[in-house]
C-alpha cells in the first residue's frame, strides 16, 4: 500500500487548521482566553530574523523571541540548511549502545567557549532538564543534599527545579517538593554566607542577571559568592539557560564579571530555535563522582539527549554565532537601545527604571507623583497588580507591532528579549514606540488607562465566576522568565 504525500501546506492552509480553536478545544483552553482577552491571538505565519508576520502580511519587531531562544533570529538559513543536509545524510541516529558521531564536536566547541576548566559536557533538551542534572552532579560531588537558590530567581518548572523556584506562584498547588532547599536574596551576600557556613549545602544555583524583572547583580556579588562557596566546600552552579549564547553582549554572562563556576547550564539560544537541545558545562572532578565506575556509565540519561539533529542545530547556531559577529552586534544594538528607553526615564515620571545588559533589557514603571496619574494607578494596581504593564504591551502590539511581555507576576516591569539580530533601525522604532505609548499612559483618563479598566473588569469577572466554582481565586496571568 503507498503512502498517500504529507501535505502541511494544505493542512496549515485548510479551515480545520484554526488555531486558537485547536488549543483552546485540545492543549489549553485557559491561555487561549487570555490570548484572546488582551488581543495577543494573532494569526502569525512566518518568520524571519527579529521579525514575525502576520496573515495579512503585516510585520511585527519580535522582542519576545520565545523566551530568549532566537538568538540567531528566527528561521535562520545556515542551521536550516545544517538541518537539511543531516536528513539528507540519513545519519545513523540515536544508535544508543555505540558511539555518537556528532556529539562530540558539539562538546568540543562548548568547552572551547566556556570560561574556566568546564571540559565534560552532559546534553539535555531543555533548561529545567540541565538544572536537574545539576542537582544529581552536585549531591554526587559533595555528598551533600541541600541546595541555595536566589529569592525571584527561575530555574524550571519540573519538580526539581521548580524547589528552587524563588517564586511562589509556581509552586502553589503542587505538593510538597524537593525538601533540603533553602532562598536567600539575589545580591545579599550575608544572607548567602549565613546558609554556606552550615558547610551541608552542595550546591548555590543563581542566574548572572535574573530572568524574572531582569535583576542585574552588584559588581561584586558573583565574585564574591564564587568566593563564599570555595571556602565552604559549595559547588557554584550558574543557571545561564536565558543568558547564554550573546544575550547580554558576552558569550556567558558570568564574563562580565570574570567569574569561573563548578557547573554552568545552558539551553534556549543553543538550538537555533530549530531543534530543543541544552547542555550542563562541569569540571572534570564533578564529572567523575557521578559517572564513578563501568556499572554507573549511564547513571544518569535522556532518551533523546544527542540526537544528530540537535547537535546538528547547535553546531551550527554557534557557527553564526561567531562568523555573522552577533554577541558583538547584542552588546552593541543593546546599548542603543538601553540608550533610548533610559531618555523616557527623564520625560515621563512613571519610567523608574531602564536595566539590563546586552538584549536583555527591562522597563520599570513606578507610582506618579501628580494627583490625577496618581489616582489612575492605584485604581488599576487594586484591580489586578499586573494590570498596569499588560496595558502597555497591548497598544504596543495592536497600534506599532511589537510583541513583548510582562517580566513577572506582579511587577510592573516589561522585558525585551529580542533576536539578537535585532538592528539600530528596529532599536529605534521600539524606542519611538515605546515613547508614543507611555506618552500615552501619562494622561488620565486616556486610551491605555481605558485598556487597563478593561482589562480589569475581566480580572474580576475570571475571579467571581472562580469563586463560585471553588475556594481557590483566579490567579493573575503571568510568563516564562
Amino acid at each position: 500500500m503507498t503512502t498517500p504525500a504529507f501535505d502541511l501546506r494544505n493542512l496549515l492552509d485548510g479551515p480545520a487548521s484554526q488555531s486558537l480553536s485547536l488549543i483552546a478545544e485540545h492543549i489549553n483552553p485557559v491561555f487561549a482566553k487570555v490570548l484572546r482577552t488582551i488581543g495577543f491571538d494573532v494569526n502569525y505565519v512566518h518568520g524571519r530574523g527579529a521579525y514575525l508576520f502576520d496573515d495579512a502580511g503585516n510585520r511585527y519587531i519580535d522582542c519576545l523571541g520565545g523566551y530568549a531562544v532566537f538568538n540567531v533570529g528566527r528561521n535562520h538559513p545556515t542551521v536550516r540548511d545544517a538541518i537539511r543536509q543531516a536528513m539528507d545524510m540519513e545519519l545513523p541516529n540515536l544508535v544508543k549502545m555505540g558511539p555518537y558521531r556528532l556529539s562530540g564536536l558539539l562538546a568540543r566547541e562548548l568547552v572551547k567557549l566556556a570560561p574556566g576548566d568546564l571540559d565534560t559536557v552532559f546534553f539535555t533538551n531543555c533548561g529545567t532538564e540541565g538544572v536537574e542534572t545539576a542537582i544529581k552532579y552536585a549531591r554526587a560531588a559533595t555528598g551533600r543534599d541541600r541546595i541555595v537558590h536566589c529569592k525571584k530567581g527561575f530555574h524550571g518548572l519540573t519538580t526539581g527545579s521548580l524547589a528552587l523556584n524563588g517564586g511562589s506562584e509556581f509552586r502553589e498547588g503542587f505538593g510538597p517538593l524537593l525538601p533540603h532547599t533553602a532562598q536567600v536574596p539575589f545580591n545579599d551576600l550575608a544572607a548567602l554566607e549565613t546558609e554556606l557556613a552550615h558547610r551541608d549545602v552542595a550546591a548555590f544555583i543563581v542566574e548572572p542577571i535574573q530572568g524574572k524583572g531582569v535583576h542585574v547583580p552588584d559588581d561584586d556579588y558573583l565574585r564574591s559568592a564564587a568566593e563564599l562557596c570555595q571556602r565552604f566546600g559549595t559547588l557554584l552552579v550558574l543557571d545561564e539557560v536565558q543568558t547564554g549564547f550573546g544575550r547580554t553582549g558576552r558569550m556567558f554572562a558570568c564574563e562580565h564579571w570574570n567569574v569561573e563556576p563548578d557547573i554552568l547550564i545552558t539551553a534556549k539560544g543553543l538550538s537555533g530555535g530549530y531543534v530543543p537541545v541544552g547542555a550542563v558545562l562541569a569540571k572534570r572532578w564533578i564529572y567523575r563522582k557521578v559517572f564513578s565506575s563501568m556499572d554507573r556509565c549511564v547513571v544518569h540519561s535522556t532518551t533523546f539527549g544527542q540526537n544528530d539533529l540537535a547537535m546538528v542545530a547547535g553546531l551550527a547556531t554557534l557557527h553564526v554565532l561567531e562568523h555573522e559577529r552577533i554577541v558583538e552586534n547584542a552588546e552593541r544594538v543593546g546599548a542603543h537601545l538601553k540608550q533610548g528607553l533610559a531618555q523616557l526615564a527623564h520625560q515621563f515620571e512613571m519610567v523608574r527604571e531602564v536595566r539590563g545588559k546586552g538584549l536583555m533589557l527591562a522597563v520599570e514603571f513606578g507610582p506618579p507623583r501628580s494627583v490625577g496619574l496618581k489616582m489612575g494607578w492605584k485604581l488599576l494596581h487594586k484591580l489586578d497588580a499586573s494590570l498596569f504593564p499588560q496595558a502597555i504591551l497591548m497598544p504596543l502590539l495592536s497600534d506599532h507591532r511589537i510583541l513583548t511581555q510582562v517580566a513577572g507576576h506582579h511587577m510592573d516591569v516589561i522585558k525585551l528579549i529580542p533576536p539578537l539580530v535585532l538592528s539600530e533601525a528596529d532599536a529605534d522604532e521600539i524606542i519611538a514606540a515605546f515613547g508614543q505609548v507611555v506618552a500615552a499612559c501619562h494622561r488620565f483618563p486616556g486610551p491605555v488607562w481605558e485598556v487597563g479598566r478593561k482589562l480589569g473588569a475581566a480580572a474580576l469577572g475570571v475571579k467571581r465566576r472562580a469563586d463560585v466554582a471553588s475556594p481557590v481565586t483566579a490567579a493573575p496571568v503571568s510568563t516564562d522568565p
